[in-house]
């Protein structure tokens, strides 16, 4: 493959950014990116303010089209990187995805690892060795029990309704217990912030928000929604949670 063949998306992405990076510490700086083209990664990195090739690199596992994702490269020192199939670069929609991506680049770099040690959920599966509880853990989304105070909590939020909103929290953690309410706060801290960080973009673009998720039935990407929905709330009452992702993850914790 033309390992140029993206310059132009590269350049491309690098004016969105610099038109947005002022928005919010996770997306100050540039992250290295994986295109995953035939069964390679090409991997591209900043040097010098511009994206140049950097190697190639066998894909360690199938990977689908359309993977938005962060992750570490093996065959890049470990670092964590973005990684993406080339449609991406179809649209400004896409771009926007490469930003979210580097939000979850910028959590790994960061914080993340220390946090998610601070969950039981977290140390068990660790221990199961189960590399996959963030997606697949068996999660009551049905259960009316759940069901209910989350569309509560929702509700307050639109609303602004601060007792209704506490009183609901309440409910979910006394329901859930301690595993599925971890999960549940794990969810909206990742991915909930990226969901914000990515409207944040969006609505300083003039473009439509990304609100999947935020009606039922619920699903893991209902703590997207309703992450970013509550991050949202949050920022308007204390500003300095969003730049403090450890000190966020402690009060979505708190009930």
């Amino acid at each position: 493959m033309n390992t140029g063949k993206f310059s132009g998306s590269f350049k491309l992405l690098i004016e969105l950014h610099n038109k947005v990076s002022h928005l919010n510490t996770a997306i100050e700086r540039l992250y290295p990116i994986a295109v995953v083209v035939c069964d390679q990664f090409f991997i591209y990195d900043i040097e010098q303010g511009a994206y140049q090739f950097m190697k190639s690199a066998p894909l360690p596992m199938p990977i689908p089209v359309g993977i938005r994702a962060a992750f570490q490269l093996e065959d890049y020192s470990g670092r964590i990187a973005c990684v993406v199939t080339p449609e991406v670069f179809d649209s400004t929609d896409g771009y926007v995805t490469l930003l979210h991506e580097f939000v979850h680049c910028y959590q790994y770099e960061t914080c993340e690892q220390t946090l998610k040690m601070q969950l039981d959920i977290a140390r068990h599966a660790q221990e199961q060795g189960n590399f996959m509880w963030e997606i697949e853990h068996p999660f009551p989304y049905t259960a009316e029990n759940f069901i209910e105070p989350y569309q509560t909590f929702l509700d307050a939020l639109k609303s602004e309704d601060h007792q209704a909103l506490l009183s609901s929290r309440k409910v979910l953690k006394s329901y859930l217990g301690l595993h599925d309410f971890e999960y549940m706060v794990w969810q909206e801290w990742k991915e909930g912030f990226a969901r914000w960080v990515e409207n944040l973009v969006k609505h300083h673009l003039g473009m439509p928000e990304n609100k999947g998720g935020i009606h039922p039935p619920f699903s893991r990407v209902s703590f997207y929604a309703g992450g970013e929905a509550y991050i949202h709330y949050l920022s308007k009452r204390e500003s300095s949670l969003v730049n403090e992702l450890p000190s966020l993850f402690n009060k979505l914790q708190s009930v």
